[in-house]
């Protein structure tokens, strides 16, 4: 599908009973258990961009709406994408430029912040505590769709490119997190061994 040309959605009812039988469609009409890995992994992507819906529904003002307004639709893109197994044809998927525009915001951001000379400890402002979730449930949505593409019978099935882009967008994410904790004075770094007696 051309970027330019919008997707059309209707729904008409909210319940199809379709999936009571513990099986969900897939967008090529395959049908699946609903605890397949494929649907495993949309699923985890969707609980992905709620987080960040959380974070920006609590923060508003916040300086990365726009930004995260564009990884929530790029999420939905993610989703599209692993929904039609094997060659899209004329389907939505992700390609190379998804990754590359994250790495741009990634190298913007990091410019100002200073070098890490420890792991950082998730928290700080609100604002990172939610960037650090997003980034946790980013990497389990790439576990997920990394053990997807090496069943064998899922070969050729799950575009490559999925995964680089859920790789750097869980960077950013750790960046941002970072930038949101330079506000207030950097990042919470971990302490190895701090209670050891």
């Amino acid at each position: 599908m051309p970027a330019t040309q919008t997707a059309m959605v209707r729904l008409n009812r909210i319940y199809t009973k379709t999936g009571d039988d513990g099986t969900t469609g897939l967008g090529s009409g395959e049908r699946l258990p609903k605890h397949h890995l494929r649907i495993a992994a949309y699923g985890t992507v969707d609980e992905l961009s709620c987080f960040l819906g959380l974070l920006i529904a609590e923060e508003p003002e916040s300086e990365w709406f726009d930004e995260i307004r564009k990884q929530q639709n790029e999420l939905f893109d993610v989703g599209a994408d692993l929904c039609v197994p094997g060659e899209g044809g004329e389907k939505l998927r992700i390609t190379a430029s998804y990754t590359e525009r994250l790495e741009k915001v990634i190298d913007r951001l990091n410019e100002d912040l200073e070098p890490l000379k420890s792991f950082t400890l998730p928290g700080g402002t609100k604002a990172s505590g939610y960037l650090h979730v997003a980034r946790t449930v980013c990497r389990r949505a790439e576990r997920l769709v990394s053990e997807l593409a090496a069943l064998p019978e899922e070969e050729g099935r799950v575009n490559n490119e999925v995964l680089r882009y859920l790789n750097r967008l869980s960077d950013l994410l750790f960046v941002m997190s970072r930038a949101a904790n330079a506000k207030i004075g950097g990042d919470v770094l971990w302490k190895p061994g701090e209670t050891q007696d």
